[in-house]
């Protein structure tokens, strides 16, 4: 007589769990409120930060707006120029975000958040949101400073909100690029000096600093497909009222950072090895 083989028992058979969304963003507002408290026991850094884009709006852009040697039109240079400085500040903390991921990892941080429940796309889009929180205190700083040296800022709620989204989505993007070299390299060595190589072609390959008719043609090909070109058209027309086009710049940004938070996340776990 065969032996019969029965199927194993339906309790044996876990079923596949899923991460409620109250749990993904409880882990993203976490991890922006630890950005927070970085930010509050170390108010010099803020200082440090806004030297750079101080120079460029004190130095290159009063000459510049005095030479009158980029032509924009009706707006004065230094207007034209202080959105793009903002995103540039913007780009210059995301861009270095990796090097905190690989901290983490030598300190072993990383490796006890990988085994908690929290899903990687969780972490790395907390990780991401923080980035955004901290530039946006950087773009705050940058705004004051434009202020005062008389650019033509406009005061209208919504736009102000605006402007924030468009900062948090671009530096996400950058946060997540960072994070997505870092688990290619899996150096801090390597990441600092790919991020030192790239940081500044993003920034001459955008319309930050000169309207997009007046480059080469094979320039205007990378200022498309720059991501910063459009977080710096969407700031232009927010904040100072410029022609701009509002629905593709969201619209670009907001897939661009989904699609980097997706691979950086796939990319996390290789430097937990």
């Amino acid at each position: 007589m065969s032996a019969r083989l029965d199927a194993p028992p339906a309790a044996s058979v876990e079923p596949v769990r899923r991460s409620p969304p109250g749990l993904v963003a409880a882990r993203v507002a976490a991890m922006c409120l630890v950005e927070l408290q970085k930010l509050r026991h170390d108010r010099a850094e803020l200082l440090t930060r806004a030297v750079q884009p101080a120079l460029w709006l004190l130095i290159f852009g009063q000459v510049f707006t005095g030479l009158r040697a980029i032509p924009t039109g009706n707006v004065p240079y230094l207007d034209f120029l202080a959105p793009g400085i903002l995103a540039q500040s913007a780009l210059f903390i995301a861009i270095f975000y990796g090097i905190q991921i690989i901290w983490e990892r030598d300190a072993g941080v990383l490796a006890k958040l990988l085994v908690t429940p929290t899903p990687r796309v969780a972490l790395v889009t907390g990780k991401a949101f923080a980035a955004g929180v901290r530039a946006l205190v950087q773009a705050l700083v940058v705004l004051v400073l434009a202020a005062l040296l008389g650019v033509g800022l406009t005061a209208n709620p919504v736009n102000l909100l605006a402007m924030g989204a468009v900062v948090v989505l671009g530096s996400a993007f950058f946060c997540c690029l960072s994070i997505t070299i870092a688990g290619l390299v899996l150096s801090r060595d390597r990441l600092m000096g790919i991020g030192q190589a790239i940081t500044m072609p993003l920034f001459f390959a955008s319309n930050a600093l000169y309207p997009v008719d007046l480059m080469p043609g094979w320039l205007k090909a990378v200022n498309y497909a720059n991501p910063l070109s459009y977080e710096v058209d969407a700031l232009r027309g927010l904040l100072i009222g410029t022609p701009a086009h509002l629905a593709l710049d969201f619209g670009v940004l907001v897939v661009a950072a989904g699609v980097m938070i997706g691979i950086a996340a796939a990319l996390l776990g290789r430097l937990a090895r």
